[in-house]
């Protein structure tokens, strides 16, 4: 079977073309030693499986997460590289062909976005480019999907036992070559022929590429290849040609990536000014940028809350309240079951998981909004944009990213901080990515805000979500004063074309993100609205005739007193927060089955009357700030590898929490802003 390998640099169109030419993919575990999801898709015509690596720009890694590619090449054997690139900065593109082009597997370059090339002015020859590098090239534009099947085709043809790979062969000089013989011939007893070329090997060692040395066969004398690649140093800079091996190797590339473009690319008619220019001419504005990215937050509040998402809401709510749940309390008396069952269903699972599935319009309609901006490639704006107030805080603009991810689900965010290159950056964004209002808590602002702010439902949300970033920036200062001191800090970022996504991708994003809330419904949440209702119906005398004599309620109870300065101190809260650390939605699930109501109107009643417009804000923050979730704080774990940020990242979100909330209430109390 065919094992095809994609690989291009970040925004080349790489995940387009993935889509494209697979039917269907799977998560198949991990990547050794990160938490980078592996994705493997069957391509279409069941001819083999495509693996996707991660987006970079040479085989030499700057994060850990780049490092995963140069090792697959190492230590796997894909049967044919698919090398994606960017035909309208093709010059950049093709320093990472040229060093797959020495692996010694057959590879198919294929030659994306060559419709912006061509509104560019541009003009590439795939035929001519072909030629040069001698390997199949195909003019693509992955987003529509033209020129796929012809990518297929040659993938089938390039993974057959008689394809050859490349003929292509790049002379660094006397002294570069005399290095590589020298490490080859140290490597060559022990290896194996389906590992990629020596050549290839020598090449990364004399550039110390660390994630291929690290591959290296453990019986290899790592001090003889450092040793070559020393002196190969010392004769470079005596000649004059360059201060290092890596830094020769890399301006020969140059040369050679220059000679090809100037052959096969006409640029006489590229135009001045592209769109994309003239977009960023106004959307990163020095002055204008940053409140044109504020209105755009502020309408998609309004889009997800008041315009679109609450209508869509009230007509699930009026499903499940009404024929789901009518139907299930018929189905359950004609099969005759008891009383007990009956209400660990209705009650317990509908009305819990019901309460929270009610929201799944919103969300949607956030993730949605989030996958338009990572797509279009104005996610990458904001990043520039925001890079100098990052920097003032001790973060760089990359951070803005995972927060902006964090929007959606705090467990993708984490994992995403980690093409951040610096390692204090990268902990001091995971640390904080908690803070930002994930989709998790929208049911709670949703219920809260729809009651006590109907009029301005958008804006309190809105609110709620500056309030998490205004805090993550104040303590991003503050951490990088005492806890993260005197470590250096860069910036890269690539800014993309501007494009409009196309609708299967951006369903399928959307999709991909959102299925995550509809799992956790299946599970953490059904889980614990059972859990939940079985702690209102027990107590310690047995069976409670009132909710106020069951477990929940004592549990409740315990933090109800502590809570009472924050102006929501009863055990119903109380209750309601603590189930909240098993999944955010929860909390929702918990009020649901501890006010017994049928549907959301009688919980938004029941609710009206325990808090008031000032209790409810109060709450609604110290939502968005106590404890992360229970997978958050696993992946914290799992990313930081260490307990200490772990525990300080759960004890400091509950301690701000407490007094956030604490200074809300008070505060407004003494105004007089009960906002009964």
């Amino acid at each position: 079977m065919n094992n095809a390998a994609l690989i291009g640099n970040p925004n080349t169109g790489k995940t387009s073309l993935f889509n494209a030419l697979t039917r269907s993919y799977e998560y198949v575990g991990n990547w050794a030693g990160v938490t980078v999801e592996k994705k493997v898709g069957h391509l279409r015509g069941k001819t083999g499986l495509l693996t996707d690596l991660p987006g970079i720009y040479t085989l030499h890694p700057l994060s850990r997460d780049e490092g995963i590619a140069a090792e697959y090449l190492a230590s796997e054997s894909p049967s044919v590289l698919v090398n994606i690139v960017d035909a309208s900065n093709l010059g950049r593109n093709l320093y990472l062909t040229l060093q797959l082009l020495e692996y010694g597997k057959p590879v198919i370059i294929g030659l994306n976005m060559m419709d912006v090339a061509e509104n560019s002015g541009l003009k590439v020859d795939p035929g001519k480019l072909a030629d040069l590098l001698g390997v199949p090239v195909v003019p693509l534009i992955a987003r529509t999907g033209k020129g796929t099947e012809e990518v297929l085709q040659v993938i089938e043809q390039q993974s057959s036992e008689s394809a050859q790979a490349p003929q292509f062969t790049m002379d660094y000089g006397e002294v570069i070559e005399q290095a590589i013989q020298e490490i080859t011939r140290e490597l060559e007893a022990d290896w194996e022929d389906h590992r990629p070329a020596l050549r290839w090997i020598a090449m990364q060692v004399l550039e110390n590429n660390p994630a291929v040395i690290s591959t290296l066969p453990p019986q290899t004398n790592l001090l003889i290849l450092q040793k070559i690649r020393t002196e190969a140093d010392v004769k470079l800079a005596a000649s004059g040609l360059a201060p290092s091996a890596e830094a020769y190797i890399r301006s020969v590339r140059d040369q050679r990536i220059q000679n090809i473009c100037s052959e096969a690319v006409d640029a006489s008619q590229k135009k001045p000014h592209s769109v994309t220019e003239r977009i960023d001419h106004i959307v990163t504005h020095p002055f204008l940028g940053i409140p044109l990215f504020m209105v755009f937050m502020y309408l998609t509040f309004q889009l997800t809350f008041d315009w679109l998402g609450n209508p869509l809401s009230d007509l699930l709510d009026g499903f499940i309240s009404g024929p789901l749940t009518s139907g299930v309390e018929n189905l359950l008396t004609r099969i005759g079951a008891s009383d007990f069952t009956q209400a660990l269903i209705i009650d317990g699972i509908i009305g819990g998981v019901g309460g929270v599935l009610v929201f799944i319009p919103q969300i949607f309609i956030m993730f949605l909004i989030i996958s338009f901006i990572e797509d279009s490639g104005y996610m990458a704006r904001i990043t520039v944009m925001m890079d100098k107030l990052m920097e003032i805080v001790g973060l760089n603009g990359k951070a803005l990213i995972p927060f902006i991810l964090g929007f959606g689900c705090n467990v993708p965010a984490i994992m995403a901080s980690r093409s951040i290159e610096q390692p204090k950056e990268r902990r001091l964004t995971m640390l904080l990515i908690p803070l930002m209002s994930c989709s998790a808590r929208l049911p709670v602002y949703a219920l809260f805000a729809g009651i006590f702010f109907a009029e301005s439902q958008g804006l309190i949300v809105f609110s709620l979500y500056m309030l998490g970033i205004v805090l993550a920036l104040g303590l991003a200062k503050l951490f990088s004063l005492f806890l993260f001191k005197n470590e250096r800090s860069y910036f890269i970022v690539e800014l993309p074309p501007y494009r409009m996504p196309q609708s299967i991708t951006l369903f399928r994003s959307t999709w991909e993100k959102g299925k995550g809330f509809l799992r956790k419904a299946g599970t953490f949440i059904l889980g614990g609205s059972v859990l939940i209702w079985l702690l209102t119906y027990l107590g310690p005398g047995g069976v409670a005739d009132n909710m106020d004599d069951s477990f929940l309620a004592a549990i409740g109870g315990l933090f109800a007193s502590v809570l009472q300065p924050l102006g929501f101190g009863t055990w119903q809260s109380g209750a309601a927060l603590i189930t909240g650390f098993m999944a955010k939605e929860v909390v929702v699930s918990t009020m649901n089955i501890i006010y017994h109501v049928p549907d959301m109107a009688g919980l938004q009643g029941q609710i009206a009357a325990s808090f008031t417009g000032l209790q409810a804000y109060s709450f609604m923050a110290f939502v968005l700030l106590y404890t992360p979730c229970l997978a958050t704080v696993g992946v914290l774990r799992k990313e930081t590898a260490s307990w200490k940020w772990t525990l300080f990242a759960v004890g400091y979100s509950l301690a701000l929490a407490y007094l956030v909330a604490f200074l809300i209430y008070q505060i407004g109390w003494r105004l007089g802003l009960g906002l009964a």
